[in-house]
This record gives structure tokens, sequence and C-alpha cells, in this order.
């Protein structure tokens, strides 16, 4: 161990004296391992290791009583600073058990810690293994974390840029499809992008192992960056025409959802998983519990949005959901995904938007009105701003016209032209 850690309440004899007993004060020592101490009836307290497993949960073990009345002997009576030393000594243990040492662990290994982390501490779990399992454990999921070098994850991010993306298929197929290889310049430009959300996968759970301990050098993945300008693409928004003949051509449980989208700017899984409950109709505005960011929300609406909500909360309260199918069902995952590509042939919307592309919309409309970015981050529950104004600063072209009205006309006034004359006639 490198060094000792201190704290106040722990460090001395005196010190934990004045601990409660029967309270099991924590002291972490780095990431996933922490240092116990609790104090029994007796008065005399005993030293405890909180180590994280593989599956995200955490392991308690007791490693001899604290050196509070009887001397320590560094076995069976410890000190602070030997409890540290014992504590660390029991997470190398347990890595080289599950062969987690450093130089050892492999990219899959470090993978399935990350991923057991990922789901006790954020949304997005499909996407990032997904990411893993079809992109990067296939070609580095053997690689031990010590050997992985700059220019072979340089290979492997070149290959992912310029490789066809993969078609949505069936869980029944036995063979992957693939859409023909990219040739223009928004397509190859799609591709980098796609290519760097990977490497940003990869990077999260490198950075991680790092930090547990599993790799001794971060160095390398370090050196490896993004695609430049891969990210510049320009956000397709509907149009109100095509916007109103969208909803007309929709289902009624469907058209319910795509109003809701373009009412609130709010993300498919945050609508379908609405209760009656989130929705305050006196004052006017939607409240979102769980979104990507992790960061609820509340969403003002218009009186537009007010009727949509009042009419989908008839014979509603507490844990309903506000929007269902037809048949009374819940919504789930990428069951809207057919309606929506029928309704958009119908409404000769090509090509057809997703989804995602109403939020796009809300947000487009409110910049095309005027609207601040900061407002806007606001509304879609970004974390700041350089998301929203990546997506929509070109389009804010009121607020730049209303800016540049501001300036002064930098025009020269009559009195000023009379008194240039007069000062060139009394010169000549």
């Amino acid at each position: 161990m490198a060094r000792t850690v201190k704290d106040a309440k722990l460090d001395s004899r005196d010190a934990r004296l004045k601990v409660k007993i029967g309270k099991r004060h924590w002291r972490g020592i780095h990431e996933g391992l922490a240092l116990g101490y609790r104090r029994g009836n007796s008065g005399s307290g005993t030293w405890s290791v909180r180590l994280l497993q593989a599956d995200g949960t955490y392991k308690l073990e007791t490693l001899g009583a604290a050196d509070d009345y009887a001397e320590a002997n560094g076995a069976d009576v410890l000190t602070f600073a030997q409890a540290q030393k014992r504590a660390t000594e029991r997470a190398d243990e347990a890595k080289h058990n599950a062969g987690m040492l450093p130089g050892r662990t492999t990219v899959a290994e470090a993978a399935r810690r990350y991923l057991a982390w990922f789901r006790q501490h954020r949304k997005s779990v499909n996407e990032t293994e997904h990411a893993l399992k079809a992109h990067i454990l296939p070609e580095l999921g053997d690689r031990r974390l010590s050997e992985l070098k700059a220019p072979d994850l340089r290979e492997w991010l070149e290959r992912l840029a310029t490789r066809p993306a993969r078609l949505r298929g069936s869980r029944l197929d036995t063979k992957r499809k693939f859409k023909a290889a990219p040739k223009t310049e928004d397509e190859k430009r799609a591709r980098r992008a796609t290519a760097n959300r990977i490497l940003n996968v990869l990077k999260a759970l490198l950075n991680r192992a790092f930090e547990d301990g599993l790799v001794a050098d971060n160095a390398e993945w370090r050196k490896v960056k993004p695609f430049k300008k891969a990210d510049e693409a320009r956000i397709r928004f509907l149009s109100d025409a095509e916007g109103v003949r969208l909803v007309n051509a929709c289902p009624a449980d469907l058209r319910a959802l795509i109003r809701a989208a373009l009412l609130t700017g709010a993300r498919y899984g945050e609508i379908v998983a609405l209760q009656a409950r989130d929705i305050d109709l006196r004052a006017g505005r939607v409240y979102i519990s769980e979104s990507k960011s992790g960061r609820p929300r509340h969403i003002p609406l218009n009186p537009e949005g007010v009727a949509l909500f009042r009419a989908a909360l008839t014979g509603k309260t507490g844990e309903a959901l506000v929007f269902t199918k037809a048949n009374g069902d819940a919504w789930g995952k990428n069951h809207h995904v057919r309606p929506l590509l029928q309704a958009c042939k119908a409404a000769k919307i090509r090509p057809a938007v997703a989804f995602h592309e109403l939020r796009h919309t809300y947000a487009s409309h409110l910049a095309q009105a005027g609207v601040d970015l900061l407002t806007i981050s606001k509304l879609l529950g970004h974390a700041d701003t350089r998301i929203t104004s990546r997506h929509y600063a070109h389009l804010a072209d009121k607020t730049l016209a209303a800016a540049v009205t501001k300036l002064p006309s930098f025009e020269a006034t009559k009195a000023a032209l009379v008194e240039e004359v007069k000062t060139e006639r009394s010169a000549a």
C-alpha cells in the first residue's frame, strides 16, 4: 500500500473511544475498498473490510480486534495503519483469486465489472451493453489490459469508422445484416460519430479498471483521440405542416405519444413511463422523475399541452400510466417503431423520422422562436449548454438578429457633415 489514509475518528485510541457503541464507521481506502470500525458493548472495537464484488455487491469481512485496550501484535490485534494494510491485502487476494491482478485482467473481465457497476449507477445500460457485445469484446475481449497499445486501439477505431452499419434484425436471425459501405461524406461522418461513441464506452471501462487497480497505467488509451468534426450533423426536425400531417396519420394511441413528444421534448422512455401523479394540471407542468442524465426535471406545458394531458388523465390517478396502447397495455421498448414508420409513409414524410427527432423538433422550434439556449437546455434536461449549442445554435437566428439591432449606426450626423464642410472651406 502506497500510503496510509487519515481519519480523525479512527487514528488513535482516544479518538475511537468517542465513536458511538454499535455504530460502524467507514473510511474509504480506494474505489471499491473501505475499512470499517465498530465498538461493541464491552467498549472494545473490531476492524472489518468492505470489498466491492464483480457483480456490483459488497462483501463484509472481519479483520481483527482494534488496539483499544490490548497492545497491537499485527495478527489478531491491529492498529489503524495495520488494519488498512490487512484490508488492502484482502482486496489483492480477492483480485488474485478472480484472476484480476494488474497484468492479468482482460478487457472482457474489466467489461463485466464495469457493467455490474454501470447497472447500479447509470441509466443507459442497454446501449452500453450493446456497444460492448457488438463492437468491443469480439476484437478486444481476450486482450489483457496491460497489453493494450495506442497504435492497436487506433487501428480498431479506424475499422469501426469504415465498417458498414449493422441493420436491426430479429433475435432469431443467425446471421447479422449490414447496410452498404459508407460512400457520401455525411455517411462517413456518421460512421466516425458512431466510432467515437464506442470509443467513449471503451475508455470508460478502462478508466474504471485503472481506478480499481486492475491495470498500473492508463497512458496508452489516453493517447487515442476521437475523430474530429464527426458530430457536426444537421439535426432533422419537422416543419409545422409535417408535424400536423404526422399527427393526423397516426392511430389514436400513437397520436397521443407523438403530440406529447412535440409539446414536451421528452424522450420516448420518459413519456411512456409517466404516471398520473407526475402531471400537475393546475400548475401546467410535467415531472420527469427518471431521465437519461439521472436528474429529474419539470417541463412546463402550453395550453395545448395541458389539454392533451387532461384528456389522457381521464379516469386515472396515482401510479396509473398516462399513456397506454389501444388495448390498455403499456408501451414497451420499440413498440412504437413500426406504427411510426407507417404513419410517416401515410403522411408522406421522407425520409421517415425516428421518435427522437420529435425531441429535436421541439427544441428547434423553440430556438427559431428566439428562446435562449440556456432555457432550451434546461427544458431538455441537458447537463449543460454544450450539447444544446452543438445542435441548435445555428437555428437561433432570431436571437442573433435581435442582438445586432443593439449596435449603433456609426452614421455621420448632419451637424458633423456641416462642420466638416466649414473646416474644408477655412483651410482653402
